[in-house]
Parts: structure tokens; sequence; C-alpha cells
């Protein structure tokens, strides 16, 4: 039987805290690779669910976790209300988010339908330098950051990077400017990592998101193609 199956599971943080993350897995008892998804600033809302929901359709079983789960549950912002996202952003630490990898990280090695080998990230905004973090943190096949601001902040740990790294820009992004991603290019190049960086010229922060008004359908369509090219490359699906 074909389809989607969701749930909301609990895990349990190296610093005692609990955090909720939902997963959607194909229907059925294969094994199939683990995608960690990580959120915006807006939480794990119906987009990134959706997300998840696409990698499950692509044969991965998606987790995609609560990164504020020390300040919230369940918490979903608005788009047009970013300053109520504020104080739980700068709650989060480089240490809290690494407890938090490393315990989704446990859940996927420890679920038998995980092709443990075959696991990969993604991220947007936030949760793209939560991706390049993750790269840095635990073994992955391959590691995509949309949009990721702040990723300089974690650059001195570029030589820790084992997996092949996807970033997308937007050219028109004013949160993120171009001296921010040749600052990360010239780190992944010194240290002979692979990498590829894609700017869409004509794009602006959030393009992906369809429920944005930055959102670019021709820059989304044309990422999601180029990304599920760059997984294909890394990662065996059976």
């Amino acid at each position: 039987m074909s389809g989607v199956v969701i749930e909301e599971i609990k895990l349990n943080v190296s610093d005692g805290s609990s955090m909720s993350a939902f997963v959607a897995r194909p229907r059925g008892t294969e094994k199939h690779p683990g995608i960690f998804v990580f959120q915006e600033a807006f939480g794990v809302n119906a987009y990134i669910r959706n997300i998840a929901e696409r990698f499950a359709k692509e044969d991965y079983v998606a987790i995609a976790p609560e990164l504020f789960h020390r300040t919230s549950t369940h918490f979903e912002g608005d788009y047009n209300d970013f300053e109520g996202t504020r104080n739980h952003i700068q709650a989060l630490t480089n240490e809290g988010l690494v407890a938090d990898i490393k315990a989704v990280d446990n859940w996927i090695r420890s679920e038998a339908r995980i092709l443990i080998d075959e696991v990969v990230s993604i991220g947007f905004c936030m949760g793209g330098r939560v991706s390049f973090l993750a790269n840095q943190t635990v073994k992955l096949k391959a590691a995509i950051s949309f949009y990721g601001g702040g990723i300089p902040t974690i650059i001195n740990q570029v030589p820790q990077m084992q997996a092949p790294q996807l970033m997308f820009w937007g050219g028109l992004d004013k949160h993120i400017g171009d001296d921010q991603v040749t600052t990360v290019t010239n780190a992944l190049k010194k240290n002979n990592k692979k990498y590829v960086s894609v700017t869409f010229s004509d794009a602006d922060h959030g393009f992906f998101c369809d429920v944005r008004q930055s959102y670019n359908s021709v820059a989304a369509k044309q990422a999601w193609s180029l990304l599920n090219e760059f997984l294909n490359s890394y990662v065996k699906k059976k």
C-alpha cells in the first residue's frame, strides 16, 4: 500500500529537556534513508511538515525536530511577525543545538526502518545554519542549507565536516550579503570540502517557501530539482 504515515514523537535530549518532532515516513516496512528537516524561525509549522511529507514521498524517513522546545511547545509563528520569534531565537545556543542534533541522530540510528548509513539533512533560514552545524556534528551522507544566515559564526568548525554540502542563496536577500556567502565558500574551499553553492539572482530570502511573500516559484522548482539530483548522487535508497 502506497502513501505516507505521519506521527509526533518525543525525544529526550542530553541536557534533560524533552523535544517533540514531526515524523513522516513511507508506508510499509521497508528500510529507507533518513533526513533531518530543520525549521525556519517560524517553527515546525504546516510548511515544514509539508516539506517532511514531500521527502517521505521521495522514499525518505523525515524528522523535523522542534528546536524551540526549551522556550515553547508546538510553536508556530506568523510570517508577518518576525518579532514574535525573536525571544525563541535568542534563547538558542550552539551547545543546545548540538544536543538536539545528537538526540535526533540517536533516534534515527535506533529506527529499524532507516538505512543508518544513508542519512542527510536539510534546513531553511535559521535551519539552514543548523543543517550546516549538523554536518559538523554527526555522520551524514550529504547536507543542504537554504539561505542559512549566521553560518560564518560556526565557520571555524568546517574542518570537522565530512559530507558534501549544498547551499542555496537568494541574490536579492538583504539578510545575507555577498560577504557572508564568500566567507562560507572560501572556508569550504580552503579546507578541501565538497560543496555546491547556488545563487538565484532574482530570488529573495525565503524564496522556497510557498506561503511567504518572497516565494519564487521558478527558483523553488529549480532548487527542488537540483537538491534531489544532489542527494541522488550520494544516497542509496535500497
